[in-house]
């Protein structure tokens, strides 16, 4: 791929009218996804004293997350944020807290929690398809707005790594239904500080033939980010796997984590600095193929420390990835549907880390974890070889038609 380095210019997205002050508040109120599941499952645990009950709560509010996602993103669209966005935050705010209250103390009714839990995830407010959407008004030109993308890309990372250490520091002074109603406060003030910036704007007109145009166009992006989200939930397990089969101390493996994220964040940063001269839908199949050959030879790793180090290769590709995921959903979208997009983006992403957890779960002792990592690594590389390889077709079957014209 042939590229073109620029200076960086990260400062200059944050130099944007408004944009400190609006990226701000949407961390703030993001930060709420990066503690709640951790606060959810030790609470729920705690209360009904079942691994199985907290598991299963877990995945019907994740579940009620991802599947909503594009229905609450419509609203957005169609209504515009600042009339969507405080009802469903007030609703998800309130749900959670009930939540809490349910789980503060052993002996609440599973059936109650469960249901609560489900609610609040259907509640959530999609706060990160609609910064993305934001940048897509604050920026025009689109080298700056790769950046913009990058940067968000590799905060919103950071903040799903220090979210589980804030409800760690937190339940040392308090329980863990504390981190839930913590949880809900980050929300609620965030998404108010988000949709009174004088940046946010308002509703637009949706036509009904635009509500369906998007998700046409965004099957490219979503498949790929599906596949990404496959392979790096199959990881998590894969490197507990790797750790305990080489009698590794299990304490080391949020560190091999932690070098992936690192690399993400790494990467991310790294690949916004740079002005490329090739197709986002290009980029987006060559970083999430590459993500899948490296993440493919982790197996093949002799020791711990080098498993680390392929980790954070494989991690340098995945932000990204995941970057050009979400400006190519925006290069398809119509004005009017850009939070819908990204949205679709994001459930690809989520609903692939939790089909790729199950999956690992089947497959670890029963298969040896170099033929686990090869898989894990082929879920990633597979859409995007598809994906690219259609593309070939389309071109070469235009450029069929017209040389054709011309005879």
């Amino acid at each position: 791929m042939s590229t073109h380095l620029s200076r960086p210019s990260y400062a200059a997205v944050l130099r944007i009218p408004q944009a400190r002050r609006t990226f701000t508040a949407a961390l703030t109120a993001r930060l709420s996804y990066g503690t709640v599941s951790l606060a959810v499952l030790l609470s729920v645990t705690r209360a009904t004293g079942s691994w199985a009950v907290s598991g299963t709560v877990l995945s019907l509010f994740g579940a009620t997350t991802v599947l909503l996602m594009p229905v609450r993103a419509a609203l957005i669209d169609s209504r515009g944020p600042r009339r969507a966005l405080l009802p469903m935050s007030a609703l998800y705010g309130a749900l959670l807290t009930v939540l809490a209250a349910l789980t503060w103390r052993p002996g609440a009714p599973s059936a109650a929690i469960g249901l609560t839990a489900a609610l609040a995830g259907g509640c959530a407010p999609p706060l990160g398809p609609t910064m993305r959407a934001l940048w897509s008004e604050l920026v025009a030109d689109r080298d700056l707005l790769q950046r913009a993308y990058s940067l968000d890309g590799v905060a919103e990372e950071l903040l799903y790594v220090s979210g589980p250490a804030l409800i760690g520091g937190l339940m040392a002074v308090a329980p863990p239904a504390a981190g839930i109603l913590l949880s809900a406060a980050l929300n609620a003030a965030g998404t108010c500080a988000f949709v009174t910036s004088p940046a946010m704007t308002g509703p637009r007109p949706t036509s009904r033939r635009r509500r369906t145009a998007p998700v046409r166009g965004l099957l490219p992006p979503v498949l790929v980010a599906l596949g990404v989200g496959l392979a790096l939930s199959s990881a998590d397990l894969l490197v507990m796997a790797f750790a305990t089969e080489r009698a590794y101390d299990t304490a080391l493996v949020p560190w091999v984590l932690g070098a992936l994220s690192a690399g993400s964040a790494l990467g991310g940063l790294a690949g916004g600095a740079v002005r490329w001269r090739t197709t986002a839908r290009t980029r987006l199949c060559g970083f999430a193929a590459a993500l899948g050959l490296v993440l493919a030879t982790a197996g093949l790793a002799p020791g711990l420390w080098t498993l680390t180090g392929v980790m954070a290769l494989t991690g340098a590709f995945l932000a990204p990835a995941l970057t050009t995921a979400y400006l190519l959903a925006d290069e398809t979208a119509a004005a009017d549907s850009r939070t819908r997009a990204g949205a679709w983006v994001n459930a690809g992403v989520n609903a692939g880390s939790s089909a790729g957890a199950l999956a690992a779960g089947l497959l670890i002792g029963r298969l040896p974890l170099e033929v686990c990592f090869a898989l894990a690594g082929g879920v990633a590389a597979l859409p995007a070889v598809a994906v690219a390889c259609r593309s070939r077709r389309v071109r070469a079957r235009r450029g069929w038609s017209r040389s054709f014209s011309r005879l």
